[in-house]
């Protein structure tokens, strides 16, 4: 749906194949210049429909990927730009959704952002860490012996479900709680983490909106300029860029609690970064906002990383999970899983098979049954099983169980361990071990 019409309806597998365009997987060493390249080639009716900049590759979606690959392989070679892998897939519902919102002449191309402190001095030094990080309330301990580092210049996210202790983990880091026990260090300073020369450092957006619904747009725009310190010279032009990033120019007398809840999220981010903190926490910053809206949030995420700040963000959106460049998985308190999103995929044991049958659903039940019910998931009409067995033995011997149960398999092969695969098989592991209760 766009602006009360809707505009295709389908299976997420036709949605998709509409677009009659394939998704290109590209991996480099340097990713901004490599965006900012191929970005100006790309649009609606161009070779490459669109460029996504993700954690650790780029998304191209083009109409023909072997002739795209080679073309792309060249242009960057003339750049002097090294590629580290090309690999084609499926194009995702992203993908179709913003595609055609492109098609339809929307964009979500942001104004630059009006920057006048640079942090690319700091790039690589230490912003952020916990050591051995626990908070107890009473009896319950929401954090249990968490250790990071964050350095500037990276995106690093949190993610896990509601619940897993990432908004108290947030909350001790920017100083907002004190943990029961542990170290905390953020911008070289370990303790008074609430003085006015650290909190200057810092930028935060928190889950539940950091606004004054009963002030207008402009009153408190004014305020957080205020609290932050925004130099008056610079005030009056970051004002005008937040209104412009929150699609709200000529709005700013509006009361903040008429907005609805996406329009609150763009006015809160961009209170967050008009004094360009050289850290940034952002806790769960795109809920409620639609995917074009989600893009330029991204967009300036990235640009304030390339320009030297460190940036913690919370989600339990697993695509979004895939913009940082570090990983941590938390489940129940604890963080069980750290690294690139690349890297955490290529770490899971054993092998996907993906299968495509005629009733999915009753697939999943007779695979889950005496058997270990993390390793099945649905995803639409598509079924996941990760087996430890060779990928012709799992398929040839569960294509027989299923055909033997009046079952049948329209395509079975070895697929990509997905982030969302990932991120299932290890909270499921954790409710087996009693970490995470099992709702009955």
């Amino acid at each position: 749906m766009h602006q009360g019409q809707i505009l295709q309806i389908g299976t997420s597998t036709e949605l998709c194949a509409s677009l009659d365009a394939k998704r290109i997987e590209l991996r480099t060493p340097d990713l901004r210049k490599t965006e900012r390249l191929l970005s100006a080639q790309s649009g609606p009716g161009k070779e490459i429909l669109d460029v996504q900049r993700f954690g650790d590759r780029l998304d191209l979606l083009v109409h023909d990927p072997e002739k795209e690959q080679k073309r792309v392989a060249e242009e960057l070679s003339r750049a002097g730009l090294t590629i580290d892998e090309m690999h084609v897939d499926q194009p995702t519902l992203e993908n179709t959704f913003v595609a055609r919102l492109r098609a339809l002449g929307q964009s979500a191309d942001t104004a630059e952002f009006p920057a006048r402190h640079d942090h690319s001095d700091l790039r690589g030094q230490i912003a952020i860490g916990a050591t051995n990080l626990i908070k107890e309330f009473g009896e319950f301990t929401a954090v249990k012996n968490v250790s990071l580092q964050i350095r500037n210049g990276e995106v690093y996210g949190l993610l896990g479900a509601n619940g897993a202790g990432k908004t108290t983990i947030i909350r001790m880091l920017c100083g907002l709680l004190d943990p029961t026990s542990g170290v905390v260090q953020l911008a070289g300073a370990q303790q008074d983490l609430r003085s006015e020369a650290v909190r200057k450092r810092i930028g935060y957006m928190s889950q539940k909106f950091s606004l004054y619904d009963d002030l207008t747009i402009r009153q408190n725009l004014d305020f957080f300029a205020g609290v932050y310190g925004v130099p008056d010279a610079e005030r009056e032009e970051k004002i005008r860029w937040v209104l412009s990033f929150s699609g709200l120019d000529g709005k700013q007398d509006q009361v903040t609690g008429s907005l609805p809840g996406g329009w609150k999220q763009r006015v809160a981010f961009g209170a967050a970064i008009m004094h360009e903190p050289e850290i940034l926490f952002l806790d769960e910053p795109t809920s409620g906002v639609d995917p074009l809206a989600r893009r330029a949030f991204w967009t300036m995420i990235n640009r304030l990383a390339d320009g030297g700040a460190a940036i913690l963000v919370t989600t339990h959106y697993l695509e979004e999970a895939e913009q940082c460049n570090r990983l941590g998985m938390m489940v129940a308190g604890e963080l069980v899983a750290e690294g690139t999103p690349s890297g955490i995929k290529a770490r899971q044991p054993g092998h996907l098979i993906q299968f495509i049958v005629d009733q999915p659903q009753r697939a999943v039940d007779l695979l889950k049954r005496n058997g270990e019910s993390w390793r099945v998931s649905l995803f639409g009409k598509r079924l996941h099983l990760i087996t430890e067995d060779a990928p012709e033995i799992a398929v040839r011997e569960t294509t027989k169980r299923l055909e033997e149960n009046g079952l049948h398999v329209l395509s079975a092969r070895e697929d990509r361990f997905s982030l969302e695969d990932v991120f299932i098989s290890i909270v499921e592991k954790a409710r087996l071990e009693g970490k995470v209760a099992i709702e009955k």
